[in-house]
């Protein structure tokens, strides 16, 4: 079977990854911590398969994710775990926003994403 024909599979469970509400590499790309130059050559994961990310998704349809360890948030600076929880959940109903909408790969991202891809790709930093 051609690459292309057999699916985003998750590099963690080996699994399809079929919806892109469930797509940790689009949600990482959607709140600016994946170049759009990357996107194809990138693994894919379910968001479920990347707990230290999915922890930080405070959305209603989204059952929370609990992780213990190090990357723990309950053991993180409680502003930076208050920005992330912003950044990661405004993301998720991001990806969600896209679904089934006929709307440019480059315009997934969250708006200030937007503006950083812009002004890179405009010599500005």
């Amino acid at each position: 079977m051609a690459k292309c024909d057999e699916g985003y599979l998750c590099e963690v469970c080996g699994k399809d990854v079929a919806e892109i509400i469930d797509s940790d590499l689009y949600l990482r790309y959607v709140i600016g911590m994946l170049d759009p130059e990357v996107l194809h050559t990138t693994g894919e994961r379910h968001i479920r398969c990347n707990p230290a990310l999915a922890q930080y998704i405070m959305a209603d349809g989204f059952e929370p994710v609990v992780v213990s360890g190090a990357f723990d948030k309950r053991s993180l600076d409680a502003d930076f775990v208050r920005a992330r929880e912003a950044l990661v959940s405004r993301g998720w109903k991001r990806l969600r926003e896209t679904t089934g909408q006929e709307i440019p790969i480059l315009d997934y991202p969250l708006p200030e994403v937007v503006a950083k891809i812009q002004a890179r790709s405009n010599g500005k930093s």
